[in-house]
């Protein structure tokens, strides 16, 4: 029996397999050619380098304003990553144990939300928004745009992971005099630790990679770049224009603190996810 459920499950590891290289090639192929020159990266025939090297990573490093990326890029995670945590889940206790006039409503217009793709139409009222607020020209604009406005998904994650928290816990702090507010703050938030690493997590993801917004926001300020908009950057300025060899060594600089932060909190978010949706 157990050798025929193997012998049935061979196509299901061949197409996981598959997938697999589909998806890491593309990480292995900058990884790699991080550690040739221009030259080879456009002309060699051999996928690997003949001779591996950093320097590339140290150029890259010393040619761009790479410190100045790096913490503006911290900088602006920090704030977002605290903000949406703190946003997502209060809105999540709220729709979750609060009862209030068109809760329903409201929470359905939020999932409508979720099925309008917008895009870059959403820029032109952000910018003019942060102009009245004279926030245009910062990271300040990028960063309150990501915590006010509503991450369905993170939402549905903390209101499904907060509605698997029992009901008597809140019963018995109201009867000890506990108001609303003070049984979220010393009691489900403490709880809801996998849920904090989950939407922390993905707030980090987000905003680490974003590109759009912090360009519009920093065009006439490049002393605020963050590291994305910094590396796509070297590609019109300088002696990086044509140097593919420093743009995939900052392509890595910029994709392995996020791959640190992942491996960090890999646990958390995966129980963040299934508490959520086991609760939920």
């Amino acid at each position: 029996m157990k050798t025929k459920r193997a012998i049935e499950a061979i196509p299901l590891y061949f197409f996981l397999a598959l997938l697999a290289i589909i998806v890491i090639f593309p990480i292995f192929y900058v990884v790699i050619s991080s550690l040739k020159n221009t030259a080879s990266i456009l002309t060699s025939t051999s996928f690997f380098p003949e001779t591996i090297t950093l320097k590339n990573y140290v150029k890259a490093w010393n040619l761009s304003n790479f410190k100045v990326y790096v913490w503006n890029s911290i900088y602006m995670c920090t704030f977002i990553v605290i903000g949406t945590i703190f946003t997502s889940i209060s809105a999540g206790y709220v729709f979750s144990r609060g009862h209030f006039l068109g809760k329903r409503l409201l929470l359905a217009l939020i999932t409508f939300s979720m099925f309008i793709s917008a895009g870059s139409l959403y820029l032109y009222p952000q910018l003019n928004i942060a102009k009245m607020l004279h926030l245009n020209n910062s990271l300040w604009g990028v960063i309150i745009i990501y915590i006010f406005g509503i991450n369905v998904t993170n939402l549905y994650l903390a209101k499904g992971f907060i509605d698997g928290i029992p009901k008597e816990i809140d019963e018995a702090a109201k009867v000890d005099g506990c108001s609303f507010f003070r049984i979220f703050y010393n009691i489900i938030f403490p709880l809801t630790k996998p849920l904090i690493a989950t939407v922390g997590l993905l707030a980090f993801m987000n905003s680490w990679n974003d590109y759009l917004l912090p360009m519009v926001f920093t065009l006439g300020n490049p002393d605020k770049q963050p590291l994305v908009v910094g590396i796509v950057s070297m590609k019109t300025s300088g002696e990086s224009v044509t140097s593919w060899d420093l743009m995939m060594a900052g392509t890595v600089m910029s994709v392995l603190p996020m791959l640190v932060v992942f491996i960090a909190l890999n646990k958390y978010f995966v129980a963040g996810l299934t508490s959520g949706a086991i609760k939920g």
